[in-house]
């Protein structure tokens, strides 16, 4: 703990922390407190660490945040770290058990004794010991975690701002006990949908009051938050195309669970036969709208939520599919490489190029460069026409057409 840490030690930041978040906890109803320390009272030399360093400093009590605070300003990191000994110690400490009782333990270190944490933490689970551990860890190796997932929730800190965010997070869990938990289902209603931006709204307003990126945590749930129940909501989650929830209610004390209907699939455009470097977009939109949810590129890989969708290729002329976007699967369009008109005249020309979609239908695809008499153009397989004049003419009596088809990676070469 006397390692440096943001221009002070860690112990000095952890006190500074400590003291700031028991303010925040006067008058809060039905509330007692302690404090245990390890490690304070007999310095570590090369041959010799006190295992039992460990004291009860200030008892259970109503209204002690002053004396626990006045307790930690004169500690001094000294010694050994038992943690397991400590937290064997600190269930003891507890004067009611049928109360909901929680142990904050706070280490910027392992055991450092001969007792195993995980051990002891097992023997008072089996003991009934109702004892809930969070740990927060100060700027250790995130390596460490898996040494104290079995005490309890482990948090890491790595600098004083992120451990006293950590900690008022934990003590609102832990004693204002009002969390929210939002599932991002799948169709089959498994909460399994994630890595996705969430907005929270005061319900009814634009005033943004929390910004999440959705997670699961270490056991694969929705990660747990914390919001201030005092308040409505309106939920955005920011899948393609975004899910709405207004006027969500969160009922103090208690861990509110938010169901989101969010089943996704994925979309991958590829046209694996062109030449590469070939560049090519995609329009996606909902069958129910002309409004564009977005423009994929070549190769790229995108969620969306499971349903219909138009796409509109642009390609010349467009290519225009409809899919069905499956929950959990990659859905894959593949596209036919163009072919290459190329076309030469004597003189500078006008005139308009039109792809048989239909029989006898005629759909405009691209003017032709004003006034060039030569150009290339990349078309995809089909049937066309070709309709111009020499720009010099005067009469469109001097309308001429020319008929074409074009193969895949191929050039058809046209005389004009």
């Amino acid at each position: 703990m006397n390692l440096d840490w943001n221009n002070q030690t860690r112990m000095a930041a952890a006190k500074e922390v400590l003291t700031k978040s028991l303010e925040s906890l006067r008058g809060v109803p039905d509330l007692e407190l302690a404090l245990r320390v390890y490690g304070h009272q007999s310095n570590v030399t090369n041959t010799y660490q006190d295992c039992q360093d460990t004291k009860l400093e200030v008892a259970f009590g109503p209204s002690n945040i002053a004396p626990i605070q006045l307790k930690i300003k004169g500690l001094q990191a000294k010694g050994a770290t038992p943690i397991a000994r400590s937290l064997e110690a600190a269930a003891a400490d507890f004067p009611d058990t049928l109360a909901r009782n929680f142990i904050i333990l706070i280490t910027d270190g392992l055991e450092s004794c001969d007792n195993d944490p995980c051990i002891i933490a097992r023997k008072l689970r089996d003991k009934g010991v109702k004892v809930t551990p969070f740990v927060i860890g100060l700027g250790m190796d995130l390596s460490y975690l898996d040494k104290f997932e079995c005490i309890g929730s482990y948090t890491d800190a790595e600098s004083k701002a992120a451990f006293e965010n950590v900690l008022s997070n934990i003590l609102s869990k832990a004693l204002l006990n009002t969390t929210v938990q939002i599932n991002l289902n799948t169709t089959e209603a498994k909460p399994l949908e994630t890595d996705v931006s969430m907005f929270l709204y005061e319900a009814g307003t634009t005033n943004l009051k929390y910004t999440f990126v959705h997670t699961l945590n270490r056991k694969g749930l929705p990660d747990t938050l914390v919001l201030d129940p005092s308040l409505k909501y309106d939920l955005q989650v920011n899948t393609v195309p975004p899910i709405f929830k207004s006027q969500i209610s969160i009922a103090p004390h208690t861990h509110n669970v938010i169901q989101v209907p969010a089943g996704q699939g994925q979309l991958k455009v590829t046209s694996v036969r062109s030449p590469e470097g070939t560049i090519l977009e995609t329009r996606i939109l909902e069958t129910t709208s002309s409004k564009t949810l977005h423009v994929q590129q070549l190769g790229d890989i995108q969620k969306y939520l499971v349903g219909t969708y138009q796409l509109e290729i642009l390609t010349l002329p467009r290519t225009y599919k409809e899919i069905q976007i499956e929950q959990s699967k990659l859905t894959s369009i593949d596209v036919t490489p163009a072919g290459e008109l190329v076309y030469q005249a004597t003189k500078g020309i006008v005139g308009q190029i039109f792809y048989e979609r239909n029989p006898g239908q005629w759909e405009w695809v691209i003017d032709l460069k004003y006034n060039q008499n030569s150009g290339k153009i990349k078309l995809q397989p089909g049937t066309y026409k070709l309709i111009y004049r020499e720009k010099e003419q005067r009469s469109s009596a001097y309308t001429k057409e020319k008929k074409f088809t074009i193969t895949s990676l191929k050039i058809t070469n046209l005389t004009l």
